[in-house]
């Protein structure tokens, strides 16, 4: 039997099998940063809508403005309390002034599509007052919006979460105290345009602006909770947005470790149920050895995709559920291999002298029989996880995965039921695909130069 140093030097030698290792290398990357740098939060909100509002909708990625064909679109931006924001606090005749200024860098050559303002404020009995100053690039300020929180709805004090919007009358009402600073007269039923334009209205006035929300807090115990600046764009992140607001790239990531839990669950699950079925029925041999075979006939010929999808809606669409179901039919090609090989073993010396010593059958199987087969189980594992992903992703493209997670064949499904590919969203297609395939590729390319080691009459990679 060849021992583990000499898998471990010949798959070195082996440049596919590397290749391969090197792709899960970096599955495996992805999958731990988006356990430790993203919030899990995000995985469970994948389908709320409310959780990605401040999202911009099918929005391209970022990398794709480059400015060079045509204007340069105006990036969405997000900035929140406490990362973003420079906090201030003062007192003005007993009343307690919080300002939170955030500072934004437009580069762009047209304008925000538009703006929004969220805060979460904690009071009592006295409404906080709200009042919002945009600093621009010339050195004017704009006072756009000043107003009191609603009043409070009970004795304990009240929570108010809400977003001011640009398209808020209080904004235009304010910005029309701001005409006489224009060379032409502005619209201020366009807030984000009145704010980003020079004073000759001809081109978006660029540099850095200051958005300062201060709230004037009339009770000691009051508190600002949350407040920020959102900069509606045409473009966001790393690999964009959907028709829902969320963030390819967040999705894609969680996908690759729900790719390999279900990979690698079923691949070692079914693998082992097959070693351990061939095993026996290839030992035992006469009429256990033919009616299990016949048991593995009757999975082997039975139409997997069908009966996937039928168990799917009568049984449920669990992330776990499904699993179990990829692994009740992903045993069988195994159980045939390592019966073929168990004929075999089961007539060398050491397996008779273990006999002859009175050893059970369950003890030869499992200390004498299956430790030859494990090198082959190793290589037959990673050749099977391509399978069960693409089994998985298969269901989750045509409606039947599991809704409440983000994998990337339900990124597919999303992308296909909102016609993506017909709209021009490439972003929302071409990722999730590209990742399906290069994560079956790694496992591929590791499984080949696993059996071309093991397997003697394999050919070499």
């Amino acid at each position: 039997m060849i021992s583990r140093r000499q898998i471990v030097e010949e798959f070195r030698r082996s440049r596919a099998g590397m290749a391969g290792a090197g792709i899960l290398a970096v599955l495996i990357a992805m999958s731990l940063y988006a356990a430790i740098a993203i919030p899990l939060e995000s995985f469970r909100q994948w389908n709320n809508p409310n959780y990605w509002v401040d999202y911009p909708r099918s929005a391209a990625p970022s990398w794709t403005n480059v400015g060079i064909l045509g204007p340069k679109a105006p990036q969405h931006i997000i900035l929140s309390y406490p990362n973003d924001a420079s906090v201030s606090r003062s007192s003005l005749n007993g009343i307690n002034l919080v300002t939170h200024t955030y500072t934004v860098d437009f580069d762009y050559d047209s304008y925000p599509s538009d703006f929004m303002l969220p805060y979460d404020v904690k009071y009592g009995s006295t409404p906080p007052i709200l009042q919002v100053d945009v600093s621009r690039p010339d050195g004017k300020t704009f006072r756009i919006y000043y107003f009191s929180l609603p009043p409070s709805q009970s004795t304990g004090g009240n929570e108010a979460s809400a977003r001011v919007f640009s398209s808020d009358p209080k904004v235009s009402e304010n910005l029309r105290n701001y005409y006489g600073d224009f060379k032409y007269q502005q619209d201020a039923s366009r807030p984000e345009i009145m704010i980003f334009s020079d004073l000759q209205h001809s081109a978006v006035l660029k540099g850095k602006y200051m958005f300062k929300e201060t709230f004037y807090l009339f009770g000691n115990s009051d508190a600002v909770e949350k407040s920020g600046v959102v900069l509606g764009g045409k473009v966001y992140g790393l690999m964009g947005t959907d028709e829902s607001r969320r963030d390819l790239a967040i999705g894609l990531l969680w996908g690759a470790p729900v790719a390999l839990f279900i990979g690698l669950t079923v691949s070692i699950a079914s693998v082992l149920i097959g070693l351990v079925y061939g095993v026996i029925a290839g030992y035992k041999g006469k009429r256990t050895d033919e009616g299990l075979m016949r048991i593995n006939d009757v999975f082997y010929s039975l139409p997997t995709l069908p009966l996937l999808v039928i168990m799917s809606v009568a049984i449920g669409r669990s992330i776990f559920l499904i699993t179990g179901f990829l692994v009740i039919f992903g045993w069988v090609g195994m159980a045939k291999i390592s019966r073929s090989l168990a004929l075999q073993i089961k007539n060398l010396q050491y397996v008779e002298a273990a006999k002859l010593m009175g050893q059970s059958d369950i003890r030869i199987i499992f200390k004498h029989i299956i430790p030859q087969l494990l090198p082959l189980t190793f290589a037959s594992i990673a050749i099977s996880v391509p399978a069960a992903i693409l089994g998985e992703a298969g269901l989750s493209f045509v409606g039947l995965g599991d809704p409440s997670i983000p994998t990337w064949g339900q990124i597919l499904h999303d992308a296909n039921s909102a016609g993506a590919a017909a709209s021009g969203v490439w972003w929302w297609v071409a990722p999730p695909g590209f990742m399906i395939a290069i994560t079956g590729l790694a496992f591929v390319l590791i499984g080949n130069a696993l059996d071309s080691i093991v397997n003697p009459r394999s050919k070499k990679i």
